[in-house]
Formats: C-alpha cells, structure tokens, sequence
C-alpha cells in the first residue's frame, strides 16, 4: 500500500510540472521557435490537468476506503462532511483565484468534489457508467447550445464570466475544465482507487489497455482528419477537428478517451517505477514535490509568471524561451519541497486549506 500511495504522490509532481509546462506556453503565447518543441509541448495540453483530477478521485477513493467497509454511516457521513468543506473552499478560493488566473481549475475542482459525495458508496460499475453518461452528456449539451458562447478566442477570455449565466454555463458546459465532461476523469480516479495496484500483473494490464486505447485513439482522430481533408464537402475544417480531435477544447469523447487512457498509463509506470527505487532519495524528493502539488499551482501564477511579468518578459515569447521558464520554475519547486518537507510534514498552503476545511 505504501508504494501504491508513493507512487500517486511521484505521478501528482509530474502532473504539475505538466500544468506548468502548459500555462507558461499558453500565457507566453509561445507559438515561434522550434516546432518539434511546440508540438512536443502541445502533447501535453489537457492531459497534465486530466492526469491530476484523475488522481484526485483516487484520493477521495483511498480516504474512504475503511468507511465503504464500515456497516454504519456515521463513518461515511463524516467523510462526505469533509468533503462538502473542501469543495466550499475551493469554489471559493478558485473564484476568488480567477481575475488573476482565468485558467485556474480549483473552482471547477471543487465541484467535481461534491458531485463526488453523492458516488462515494456506490458499486465500481456505477462509477464507470457515470463516467461514460457525463463524457456523453457533453456531447449533447454542444448539440443544443453553442460552445463558442462568451469566448474570445483570440484573446482566450470568457466575456461575459461574471453574470449568472456566463459563470453557469463557464462552469458547467464550456469553460477551461468545464463539469461535463471533466467530472467523468474523477470518477474514473475513484474507481482506480479502489483497485488493489500492489499486483503487478494488474498494473501490466492496466498499462497495456490503456496503451492500446491510447494510441488507438490517437490513430483514429488522425485518419478521421485525413479523411475529411480530402472530402470537405461533409464538414469544414473546424467542425472535423472539434469533432474528430483530441485536443482539449472542445472536450470530445475522443479527447477524454485519449486523456484519460494516458494519464492511466503514466499513473501504473509511476507506480511500478516507485515500487522498484523507493529506497532512492530521487523518488523520496519528487514525491514530496508532489505532497506540495496545490503550493505550486498557486505560486506558479502568483510567483512564476508574477516575476515575469514585472521584469516585462511574459508576452509573445518564444517555445525555448517558455520551457525553459517552465524548467527552471519545476526545478526550484523539487529544491524548495526538499528544504521545506524536511521540516514540516505537509506543504504550506496545503497546511492552511486542511486547517480550513477541518
């Protein structure tokens, strides 16, 4: 179990090393330089943030554990307790987050939690099911009303946010990390963490399956365009590669199978990569960057793109000029967690939010 849970910790670093890579791009509007780096960068767009929401239902699944076993309620009225207050705070802290970071995800979190509270006691295959009914439910929402509503493209800001309307259908239908679909990568997480991944021969087969479907997915989106390309009478451009994409914006079905079967191959190599060097102070040091994963999103906008900003240098940069920020911001963030966790058991921000929410 040790390594199970050592293994989450290795993967939620990379995951926000991920977030970082991306949103330093984005906001430099890093789109000269080497196009290999541009494309290599662009793998990773909505799959670090799927990777880290998937980890996050495996948390709430790991946190109940004993509760789903527990014959009385009062255990598991406790934990959804808890939960509604973590939810409250992160709505609030990520509404309160957004006029710096339009981007943030911790609102769009904090709902995906309570949602999450009324699934926390049902069977493994109710889990899967509401995923694949949320993954579908975006699909008809986008064919009764327009995704591209209160969106400036070009820009990449959501005009009308702070209405009632535009923060419903921001929040729930067509904003960065919108409910539908994404609330289907948490309940996907909370399934795998009801899975016992001590077995190696589960984490082989999980990796495989998801391997499969991943580069599956990746072919089929890939044919589709080309096919359309050379036929464009059925649809443009546009339409096909929303459609047919696996990019993150729209969040089609292709995408969230592509995203998800992904972030499920890298979770299982964390854990098998984990159980075979724990003992080496490198995997010691990353997890623990990955313990302090909500410090660093903060103080990457906050601190990272912060400084930028102030020395003039965050505006239309090129892809080398971003990754290497991105770097060097990862690699303060890894030294930072071995001083601080070396003397505290638990990151500072994560200190104040656990306090909080009691």
């Amino acid at each position: 179990m040790n390594n199970r849970i050592l293994g989450y910790d290795f993967a939620r670093a990379f995951a926000i090393f991920g977030m970082v890579i991306v949103n330093f791009k984005i906001v430099m509007s890093a789109s000269t330089g080497s196009k290999w780096l541009i494309w290599a960068a662009g793998l990773i767009e909505g799959r670090a943030a799927a990777t880290f929401v998937i980890l996050a239902g495996v948390g709430i699944s790991l946190m109940t554990a004993k509760a789903r076993l527990d014959l009385s309620s009062s255990p598991m009225s406790r934990h959804r307790l808890s939960l509604l207050k973590r939810s409250i705070l992160l709505i609030v802290l990520g509404l309160s987050y957004s006029p710096i970071w339009p981007a943030d995800i911790l609102h769009f979190y904090g709902f995906y939690i309570a949602i999450s509270i009324l699934l926390l006691s049902v069977k493994d295959r109710i889990l899967i099911l509401c995923s694949i009914i949320s993954s579908l439910a975006f699909v008809l929402l986008i064919m009764v009303f327009d995704y591209e509503t209160g969106w400036d493209w070009i820009t990449l800001t959501y005009n009308d946010f702070w209405t009632l309307s535009g923060t419903v259908r921001h929040i729930f239908f067509n904003g960065f990390h919108p409910v539908f679909p994404w609330v289907a990568f948490l309940f996907i997480g909370m399934w795998m963490g009801r899975l016992d991944l001590s077995s190696l021969h589960l984490r082989r087969k999980i990796m495989l399956v998801s391997a499969i479907l991943w580069v599956g997915t990746e072919l089929l989106s890939h044919q589709a365009l080309i096919y359309l390309d050379k036929n464009p009478s059925f649809i443009s451009p546009g339409e096909a590669q929303a459609i047919f994409g696996t990019n993150p914006m729209p969040p089609m079905p292709l995408y969230m199978v592509s995203a998800g079967s992904a972030a499920f191959f890298f979770i299982m190599l964390c854990i098998s990569l984990t159980s075979m060097f724990a003992d080496h102070r490198w995997v010691d040091i990353l997890c623990k960057t990955g313990q302090m994963s909500l410090t660093f999103y903060m103080a990457h906008v906050v601190i990272g793109m912060g400084v930028l900003e102030f020395i003039g240098e965050l505006k239309n940069q090129s892809i080398e000029f971003a990754l290497a920020c991105a770097l060097l911001f990862n690699i303060l963030s890894i030294i930072f967690a071995y001083f601080w966790m070396s003397k505290f058991k638990i990151g500072p921000l994560e200190k104040i939010f656990r306090k909080l929410s009691g």
